[in-house]
């Protein structure tokens, strides 16, 4: 299901990315298998940047079609946009922008996917739960769980404006540390763990805390299986894998770009397809 330049790409082709502080292959796996084959005239490409400003103008300028937004740039890109979803505008993140004659519009896919795999996984919303972070993820993560009734949560976050700031909103506690009253769930929002990162091979808690749950989450994307997950199977706890929300909100994305949504068979070959990166 290769596209050679020769057959695949004219000048009508429409481009997609992904603006992440380190891109991986992932994303770009899943959207051009589907591309491919679903014969869509469309190609997507992974790119990093030092100046996000000049990314989303060059988004608008050159007609790129869309833009999958990572960290560290989920909050900074909402004044470069012409309108907010309510799914990025209640939650104060973006994760996508998409294009329509020069006119970008932002929405946010990260939310869906969390209570998808919430609702999925059937976890129990009488956890005393904790969410570890403040960044992007981590609203759309502390707004899904909200939603979907969970009311013993903390949000841990070592920043001491974000972090209140964050579980007031959604009428929860705050804390710099995970406390001696230790979680049920574990969701961890932050970059420890991420492959690349200055945390790769670091566990975003203590292990008594990993320990002492029952269901482990990591939104983490690569690698599949992070360290805080490895550890949370060695001790047989149920794992949530950022992995499946690339794929959820992956799949989010793709449709909001094409207008297309492939059916369970297609999506789930383009999952597989995209981790064999």
């Amino acid at each position: 299901m290769t596209r050679t330049i020769a057959e695949g790409l004219t000048k009508d082709t429409r481009l997609c990315l992904s603006l992440s502080g380190r891109p991986g292959n992932t994303g770009t796996r899943f959207h051009n298998y589907l591309y491919d084959a679903l014969g869509l005239d469309f190609v997507y490409k992974a790119f990093t940047t030092t100046d996000i400003k000049a990314a989303v103008a060059g988004v608008r300028g050159l007609q790129i079609r869309g833009a999958a937004i990572s960290m560290p740039w989920k909050e900074e890109v909402i004044p470069l946009v012409d309108e907010l979803d309510p799914s990025a505008e209640v939650i104060e993140s973006v994760n996508t922008i998409v294009n329509t004659d020069g006119y970008l519009k932002a929405y946010n896919t990260d939310y869906l996917a969390i209570v998808s795999l919430l609702r999925s996984h059937d976890v129990d919303q009488a956890l005393p739960t904790v969410v570890l972070g403040a960044g992007g993820m981590a609203k759309a993560t502390v707004a899904a769980v909200r939603d979907e009734g969970f009311t013993d949560v903390q949000v841990v976050s070592r920043n001491p404006k974000t972090g209140p700031a964050l579980a007031e909103k959604y009428g929860y506690t705050w804390a710099q540390q995970v406390g001696d009253d230790a979680p049920r769930l574990i969701i961890n929002c932050t970059p420890v763990g991420m492959e690349g990162g200055p945390e790769a091979d670091a566990l975003p808690v203590a292990d008594e805390v990993v320990a002492g749950a029952s269901v482990v989450f990591d939104v983490v994307p690569r690698p599949v299986w992070t360290p805080l997950l490895l550890r949370a199977r060695d001790l047989g706890k149920e794992t949530i894998s950022g992995a499946e929300v690339m794929s959820l909100q992956a799949l989010e994305q793709f449709v909001l770009y094409t207008g297309v949504r492939p059916d369970a068979a297609l999506v789930a070959e383009a999952t597989a397809f995209s981790r064999q990166a």
